[in-house]
């Protein structure tokens, strides 16, 4: 009886979990500094590394942040009424700041709130996340590259340590992130990707 009644929480926890998702921390942070619409900077996207382009980088830093937190959020808010409601708080938030409502559902690209998620349903695997992300930005410079193949190891890594469950979510986080970098993986095969700490001519 009482996880029939906990099932009841499900749609609640992915519900709550995307309004979460959805907050468009990188844009109100940027208004709020004085920076004007972030959608008018560099590439448009919301998330820390456009955040960067404005030249504040506690900005970038603490966008970044929130953005992780608020995929952790809500996963540990939905695992008060059980597994199946903290995956799905995970999802909503994913999901919400891919398509935040707030801002006509165009969001971020998602690597920070991939991560926050992570964090909240397997930490270990999000410090693997964490160390492949460092080890391909540190030999190829390519900050884009580093968030897709640790994304691309993550459900299989995910797998290997036993969470089957977590894995297939990934999944889906992992071909969504590859869609949303789509611009980038076309820079990368062009080679026309910017590196980390290049100078802009």
């Amino acid at each position: 009886m009482l996880a029939a009644d906990w099932s009841l929480y499900d749609p609640l926890a992915l519900a709550l979990g995307y309004l979460l998702g959805s907050i468009p921390f990188g844009l109100i942070l940027t208004k709020l500094a004085g920076h004007g619409d972030l959608r008018d900077i560099g590439s448009g996207n919301i998330g820390a590394t456009n955040v960067l382009r404005t030249g504040n980088k506690p900005l970038a830093a603490l966008t970044l942040l929130l953005d992780l937190l608020k995929g952790t959020t809500a996963v540990l808010v939905g695992a008060r009424f059980g597994p199946d409601a903290a995956i799905l708080g995970g999802l909503g938030a994913f999901l919400g700041h891919l398509f935040p409502v707030w801002i006509g559902f165009r969001g971020g690209k998602g690597v920070a709130t991939y991560i926050g998620v992570l964090l909240g349903l397997y930490w270990p695997a999000a410090m693997a996340f964490c160390a492949i992300w460092i080890l391909v930005a540190v030999l190829t410079r390519y900050s884009s590259l580093a968030a897709l193949a640790a994304s691309a190891a993550i459900p299989c890594l995910l797998l290997f340590m036993g969470q089957p469950r977590i894995a297939m979510l990934f999944l889906v986080f992992t071909v969504l992130l590859y869609w949303r970098h789509a611009d980038n993986i076309g820079r990368l095969l062009r080679g026309e990707e910017g590196r980390i700490g290049a100078k802009k001519t």
